[in-house]
């Protein structure tokens, strides 16, 4: 195993050490804002404690990545593959355009969470947050799956403004009491036997990592949020 510890250490130096090692298994200590990290990094098993900066695992290309921790904006940005679990709260932009791969956040997320994800052919992209996630969640997305569980929030819907806002592909799903307000080009409805049955594994992977009780879980009601047209700015467009 490759130890690191980032105490005054540039984030160059790290990526390289990361990268050039032919070590398998990788700590990170004493992460404190440190970006890029396993930035298109495949076939390595990181276990980062502390709080990696932005882009944590963008592009990640087949590696695993275990936060110990918060983790600031942009986890996973554009990752093809792979899986990132953070024990902690995540930034603004989560998931941004991820194509493959899985990302898990045990509390909450900021703005523009799963925002231009999208999927193709045999990838498609995960997305659960445990908590609350902010505005426009899932803005332009094209594809895959976000899941908000709302787990200890007190609100009735777990999510901020714009929800879906531009998506045309993949879905939402939320729990919660209550649809929240949504935009005009994308549809809701509460989740079917089937949906739940799809909802139940990923909920079931969730539980693995942070250890929440499933039944808690999926007692409570689930929304889910779809596309209802294909081009959701046509509005904008002059036709002759």
């Amino acid at each position: 195993m490759l130890k690191i510890d980032c105490t005054d250490r540039h984030f160059s130096e790290i990526g390289e050490l990361i990268r050039h090692t032919q070590e398998k298994s990788i700590e990170i200590d004493n992460a404190q804002g440190h970006r890029y990290i396993a930035s298109g990094v495949g076939g390595k098993d990181i276990v980062i404690y502390g709080t990696p900066g932005n882009a944590l695992g963008a592009y990640l290309d087949g590696s695993k990545i275990t936060v110990y921790g918060n983790a600031q904006d942009a986890v996973g940005d554009t990752m093809d593959e792979g899986l990132i679990v953070v024990h902690g709260n995540s930034g603004d932009a989560t998931g941004y355009s991820m194509r493959g791969g899985k990302i898990f956040i045990k509390g909450n997320a900021g703005y523009r969470a799963g925002i231009h994800m999208k999927a193709y052919k045999d990838k498609f992209p995960v997305l659960v947050i445990g908590g609350k996630a902010g505005s426009f969640l899932g803005e332009y997305q094209a594809g895959g799956i976000i899941i908000v569980l709302g787990i200890g929030s007190d609100s009735q819907t777990n999510v901020g403004f714009f929800t879906g806002n531009g998506m045309y592909g993949g879905k939402i799903i939320l729990r919660g009491d209550r649809l929240p307000d949504l935009p005009e080009q994308i549809s809701a409805r509460e989740a079917t036997a089937d949906d739940i049955k799809e909802i139940r594994t990923y909920v079931e992977e969730y539980c693995s990592y942070f250890g929440a009780e499933i039944g808690d879980i999926m007692k409570n009601k689930f929304f889910v949020i779809t596309p209802n047209t294909a081009n959701p700015y046509k509005q904008l467009y002059t036709s002759v």
